[in-house]
């Protein structure tokens, strides 16, 4: 079964676009096809793409989304586009030691996704820089999850 991801990347360190080619590498496999796209000059439009949706952002300041995705989520409050035939994850990174916004940029986009009728395929995930456990081997992990869920929601659906 064909499965067509766009991988969305909110970033400031790298981090996150690190965990975003990792998935990348994982889930790319011929059958799978993935597109990795740094947030950056992104808006709206971008969700009428074919497929299924992948966010992985880190969290910036307080609680915010990254630099690089602002236009984006702004763009999505702003023009309030009707996603309902969107699916898509989200791999959310923070750091556990900022409790009162921890990861809130993954959070932010859930959240407005959800409001514009997406529907999201398994658990946020939401890594802990304190945990001592890198984000890409974490990443690595929960991709693999991830797509067996979509996999199994497209099966049901047809």
């Amino acid at each position: 079964m064909h499965v067509k991801i766009t991988i969305l990347v909110g970033t400031m360190t790298g981090t996150a676009q690190l965990c975003a080619q990792e998935m990348e590498l994982a889930l790319d496999d011929g059958e799978t096809q993935v597109e990795t796209l740094l947030m950056d000059k992104l808006d709206s439009s971008v969700f009428e793409r074919a497929g299924v949706f992948l966010v992985c952002t880190s969290t910036y300041g307080q609680g915010d989304v990254p630099d690089n995705a602002k236009a984006l989520y702004e763009d999505l409050k702003a023009k309030r586009p009707d996603l309902s035939h969107v699916r898509y994850g989200v791999f959310g990174l923070g750091d556990r030691t900022y409790a009162e916004t921890f990861n809130f940029g993954g959070k932010r986009f859930d959240e407005i996704l959800g409001q514009l009728g997406a529907q999201r395929v398994g658990e946020r995930h939401t890594h802990d820089a304190s945990s001592g456990v890198l984000p890409e081997e974490t990443a690595l992990e929960w991709c693999q999850n991830w797509l067996a869920q979509v996999k199994e929601k497209t099966v049901v659906e047809r």
